[in-house]
C-alpha cells in the first residue's frame, strides 16, 4: 500500500483532524451552527456537520456552480475521482470555463465540510448525497434517474439475463455480474454508439425526450415495437407497473457525459443599464434624502398628540394606514415603509396606556436636535440592518391573517443580507452606473439558488421580492439616485472597502487534476457580506453623513409673508423657526417651497401654547423678509382680543365670563343646544359635557375660550406633549447563529483540539482492561502513585473524572502538585490550570510514548 493511500482519511472526522487551524476557522465561520455549542472534539464536530439540518443550511448557502458540483458528485460513484467529476461537469468534449471554475467550487465544498477526501477519492457527505441523489420522490436537479444496478434491484435473474443477451453481451452465471456487464456497456462510448445505431428512429426520439429529465415515462401493457426494442435491451427499465425509467448510464451517454444541461460556472454580470454623472446621482439622492427626513418628521408631527390606536393583535389598522397615506400624500405601501422605518429607528412606539396608541418616543426629540445628515444616517442604518419587511404589509401570514404595519409577522431574517448584497452589487459598478434590475435578480439567484421559495426564481421567491423592495426603498431613502449608488450610500456600506466587498468574478483557470493541491479556505462566501459590526457601523454612518452634509440645502432663518394670509418658506427652515411656524400656521402645500396658511384656529393654537399677541407680532417681524401684511396683523389682534375671554373648567364642565351678556348670547344660540348649558350664576354656565367637548363646541361656534385649572389659572397646551415611555428600537431577528468573531473562533478551536487530544491520545494499559474507549479505572493507591510519578517526570496522563453533578468525562492533564487529597494540574482539554479532588478521579493511565 502506498504512503498516500495509507494516509488518506477514512472519515470526515479524520479529514477534519488533518486540517490546520486556519482551515477549521474557515469552516466554523461559514457554518456557525457547528459551534453552537462548541463541540467537545473533532469527532463530534464531524457528526454535527453531517446532520440533516446543518447540511441543509450549508447547501442553501452555496452558489449555483458549487451546488451543481455537489449535485454531480451525488450522481457519481462513491468515492469519485477528480477526473470523473470533471467529466460530469465539462462533458466528453470538455469546457475550459467549467474546468477553470471547478477547483474553486470544489474548494468551497471542502471548506464547508460537504466534501472530503483526496482528488482520487472525493466523497460527498452522506446526508448531502441523500438530499441530492435522484429518487422517485425527490427528482435530481440534474434530471438523471437511478443507475442500472438500482433500477434492476427487484428484477428477476431470468429477465436480467434476457436483457444482457438482447444487448449483445454473453450470458453470465449470476445477476451481479450481468448487471455489472450491462453497466459497463452503457458507460462505454463506442459500444454504446454501436448499439444505438441499430435503434429504430422512434426509439431514439423516445430517448431524446427523457434524456434531460424527468427520466420516467409511461408504457402500456402491450408496448409498441420501438418501446419493446428499448425495453428488451435495458435502455428503458421498468420501475412499477406501467412506468419505465431511463438508466443513468444511458442518459449520460446521450448527454455526452454531462450531468447538467447548462453548467453555470460564472455568475451573471451586473452591467449598468444607464450611466449618469456621479454629481447628478449624488445631488438626486441628496434631494431624496432631504425629502425622506421631511416625510418622517411630518409623520411623527402628525402623531405628536397621540397617534392611531394599536390593534388588539398589534399594529396599525387598515383605516389608520390609509389615513397616514393621505396625510403624507403617498401610496399605502410607501406609507407602510415610512412608518416601519421610523419604528426600526426607535422613533415611534406604543405608549403602553390602557387605551394603547402609537406615539413618538423621547429618542425622537434627541433625533430632531441632530444635524440633518446625521439624522439621515441613523434612518439609513436602521433600514439596512432591520429584519422587518414593509413590503409584506397587506399580505397574508401562514394562518391567512392580514399582515399589518407595525404588527407581528413582518420579520424576515434574510432581509439585511439581501439589502447589503444588492447595494454591494451596485457598488461594484462604475460610479454613476444604474443596473438593470433583472440582472441584479439573476445574480442573486445564481449566488443562492436554494434560498428562495421557488427554484425558477419567480416573483414568489422571497429573495427576489426582497431585492426588488431594496432597490425601490433605497431610492425612496436617498441611498441611490436615478438607480445608481450615491457616494454617501457607498460610504454607508463601509467605504472605501465597500467596492472591494463584492467577491471577484471567478475567471478562467487551468483545470486541476488528480494530486493537485486545492485551496480549502481562500473562498469567501457572499452570505458573510452582512451589515457591519456596531463599531464599524458607527464609523460608516459618520462617513456617510460627512459626504451627504454638503449636498443638503442650508436651513433658512426667514419666510416671505404675503397679503393673502400665507407665508412662503423658499427652502428648509431652521428648527426653532419651523417649530413655531408649525404651531402658528397650517401647511397648505409642499414642494421646492412650503406654503403656510394663517387661520383663526392656527393663531388660537399659538395663543393656547402660551404665546401672546405681542410675541407673535415680534416673531413675524423678525423672521419675515417682507413687511407683515395688515390682514395678518388684524387676524392676530382679533383672535387675541377674544382669546381667554371665556374660561372653561371642570364641573363636569363650566363656563365663566365677566360679561354676562356674552353668556346670554351663548345660551340663546341654537348651536349650543347640544351642550345643554344652564346658568349657575350671572357669570357661570355649567354642563354635563366634559371640558374638552365644551371647548370644542364653543370653538365651533366661533368663540375663543381658554381652559383653566382648578386654581383658576389658564392652562397652556403645548405642542409635542405626548410621548411614549423610553423604548429601544426593535432587535433584528437573526438568520441562524451569528458569525463568530476572531476571539470566539480561537477559543473554540483550542477547546476542540484539546478535547480531541483527550479522546484520541494513545494510552498505556493500566489497571482494568479498557473497552469501547471508556475512561480508565484504577484503585485509589494506583491513582495516587501514578499522579506522584507524573509530577516528578513532568509527563501528561489520561484520567477519568466525575464532577459534583455526577457527569463523567475524560481529560489529558499534566500534574504539577499532589497534596491534601487534591491534584493541581494543567488541563490540556480546558487549556488552563485546575485542581481536582483525588476521590473524584475514577482512574488514570499514562499516555503511550508515541
Amino acid at each position: 500500500m502506498s504512503p498516500e493511500a495509507h494516509s488518506a482519511p477514512r472519515s470526515l472526522a479524520e479529514a477534519l483532524r488533518a486540517r490546520d487551524d486556519a482551515s477549521l476557522a474557515a469552516l466554523l465561520r461559514s457554518r456557525p451552527d457547528l459551534i453552537t455549542p462548541v463541540p467537545t472534539d473533532l469527532t463530534q464536530l464531524a457528526t454535527r456537520a453531517g446532520t440533516r439540518a446543518s447540511v441543509l443550511r450549508a447547501l442553501e448557502r452555496l452558489d449555483r456552480f458549487a451546488l451543481q458540483t455537489a449535485e454531480a458528485l451525488a450522481v457519481a460513484p462513491d468515492p469519485a475521482s477528480y477526473a470523473v467529476l470533471l467529466g460530469l461537469m465539462a462533458g466528453d468534449a470538455g469546457d475550459s470555463t467549467v474546468a477553470g471554475a471547478l477547483p474553486r467550487a470544489l474548494a468551497t465544498l471542502r471548506e464547508q465540510a460537504l466534501v472530503w477526501g483526496g482528488d482520487d477519492r472525493l466523497r460527498l457527505v452522506r446526508t448531502a448525497r441523500e438530499l441530492l441523489a435522484p429518487s422517485p420522490q425527490h427528482p435530481s436537479p440534474t434530471g438523471l434517474g437511478p443507475t442500472v444496478q438500482e433500477a434492476t434491484a427487484g428484477m428477476s435473474p431470468g429477465r436480467i439475463q434476457e436483457i444482457v443477451t438482447a444487448a449483445g453481451l454473453p450470458s453470465t452465471h449470476d445477476s451481479v455480474s450481468a448487471v455489472t456487464a450491462l453497466s459497463a456497456l452503457f458507460s462505454h462510448r463506442k459500444k454504446m454508439a454501436k448499439l444505438l445505431a441499430g435503434a429504430p428512429e422512434a426509439a431514439r426520439e423516445v430517448l431524446s425526450r427523457l434524456v434531460w429529465g424527468p427520466p420516467y415515462g409511461q408504457v402500456t401493457a402491450d408496448p409498441a415495437a420501438h418501446l419493446r426494442w428499448l425495453l428488451d435491451r435495458g435502455l428503458l427499465l421498468p420501475t412499477a407497473p406501467g412506468t419505465v425509467v431511463l438508466p443513468r448510464e444511458v442518459a449520460l451517454h446521450l448527454r455526452e457525459g454531462r450531468a447538467h444541461r447548462v453548467p453555470e460556472p460564472l455568475p451573471p454580470a451586473v452591467a449598468p443599464a444607464a450611466t449618469h454623472s456621479p454629481q447628478v446621482v449624488d445631488a438626486t439622492a441628496a434631494g431624496q434624502a432631504y425629502t425622506a427626513l421631511a416625510t418622517v418628521e411630518e409623520l411623527l408631527k402628525d402623531w405628536d398628540e397621540g397617534g392611531p390606536a394599536v390593534l388588539r393583535a398589534g399594529g396599525l389598522s387598515v383605516r389608520d394606514l390609509k389615513r397616514t397615506a393621505v396625510a403624507l400624500d403617498v401610496s399605502e405601501p410607501v406609507a407602510a415603509f415610512w412608518t416601519e422605518l421610523a419604528y426600526a429607528a426607535g422613533l415611534i412606539a406604543s405608549d403602553g396606556e390602557a387605551d394603547e396608541r402609537y406615539a413618538a418616543t423621547p429618542a425622537y426629540d434627541d433625533w430632531l436636535e441632530q444635524p440633518p445628515a446625521e439624522r439621515w444616517a441613523r434612518l439609513a442604518q436602521a433600514w439596512l440592518t432591520a429584519t422587518r419587511t414593509p413590503g409584506l404589509v397587506g399580505g397574508r401570514d401562514a394562518k391567512d391573517r392580514t399582515l399589518a404595519a407595525l404588527g407581528p409577522g413582518l420579520d424576515r431574517s434574510a432581509a439585511p443580507e439581501i439589502r447589503h448584497r444588492v447595494l454591494s452589487l451596485l457598488a461594484g459598478l462604475p460610479r454613476g452606473g444604474a443596473p438593470d434590475p433583472e440582472s441584479v435578480l439573476a445574480r442573486l439567484r445564481w449566488e443562492r439558488p436554494l434560498r428562495g421559495a421557488r427554484r425558477d426564481g419567480g416573483d414568489n421567491d422571497l429573495r427576489t421580492r426582497l431585492a426588488r423592495w431594496t432597490l425601490s426603498e433605497a431610492e425612496l431613502l436617498g441611498v441611490t439616485g436615478r438607480g445608481a449608488l450615491a457616494a454617501h450610500g457607498r460610504a454607508l456600506l463601509g467605504a472605501p472597502a465597500a467596492a472591494e466587498a463584492a467577491p471577484a468574478e471567478p475567471g478562467p483557470a487551468e483545470p486541476a487534476g488528480p494530486g493537485d493541491k486545492l485551496p480549502v479556505h481562500h473562498h469567501r462566501a457572499p452570505d458573510r457580506l452582512l451589515p457591519l459590526p456596531a463599531a464599524e457601523q458607527a464609523a460608516a454612518g459618520a462617513a456617510a453623513a460627512r459626504l451627504l452634509a454638503p449636498l443638503l440645502p442650508e436651513p433658512l432663518d426667514h419666510v416671505l409673508l404675503q397679503a393673502d394670509l400665507t407665508a412662503v418658506a423658499p427652502g428648509p427652515l431652521r428648527r426653532p423657526l419651523a417649530d413655531v411656524l408649525g404651531v402658528l400656521a397650517d401647511v397648505e402645500s409642499k414642494g421646492g417651497a412650503t406654503v403656510y396658511r394663517f387661520t383663526p384656529a392656527s393663531v388660537r393654537r399659538a395663543l393656547d401654547a402660551g404665546r401672546t399677541a405681542a410675541d407673535l407680532h415680534a416673531f413675524l417681524t423678525e423672521h419675515s423678509r417682507t413687511p407683515v401684511p395688515q390682514p395678518l396683523a388684524y387676524l392676530i389682534d382679533d383672535v387675541a382680543r377674544r382669546h381667554g375671554h371665556l374660561r372653561v373648567g371642570a364641573a363636569s364642565a363650566y363656563v365663566r365670563c365677566d360679561d354676562d351678556a356674552l353668556l346670554n348670547e351663548i345660551l340663546a344660540d341654537r348651536r349650543a343646544a347640544a351642550l345643554r348649558l344652564r346658568r349657575l350664576a350671572p357669570t357661570v354656565l355649567a354642563t354635563q359635557s366634559d371640558p374638552a367637548a365644551l371647548l370644542e363646541g364653543l370653538r365651533a361656534m366661533g368663540y375663543a375660550p381658554a381652559a383653566e385649572s382648578a386654581e383658576g389659572d389658564v392652562l397652556i397646551t403645548r405642542a409635542h406633549a405626548h410621548r411614549s415611555p423610553p423604548r429601544t428600537a426593535p432587535e433584528p431577528v437573526p438568520d441562524g447563529p451569528p458569525p463568530p468573531d476572531a476571539t470566539l473562533l480561537t477559543a473554540a478551536i483550542r477547546a476542540i483540539r484539546a478535547g480531541d487530544l483527550a479522546a484520541t491520545a494513545p494510552r498505556k494499559p493500566v489497571g482494568e482492561p479498557l473497552t469501547g474507549g471508556e475512561p480508565p479505572r484504577t484503585s485509589a493507591a494506583d491513582t495516587l502513585a501514578t499522579m506522584q510519578a507524573a509530577v516528578l517526570t513532568g509527563d501528561s496522563v489520561w484520567i477519568g473524572y466525575v464532577n459534583a453533578d455526577g457527569a463523567a468525562s475524560q481529560r489529558v492533564i499534566a500534574p504539577v502538585r499532589v497534596e491534601g487529597g487534591f491534584v493541581t494540574a494543567y488541563d490540556h482539554t480546558a487549556d488552563e490550570v485546575r485542581t481536582y479532588p483525588l476521590h473524584r478521579i475514577t482512574g488514570v493511565a499514562e499516555l503511550a510514548d508515541d
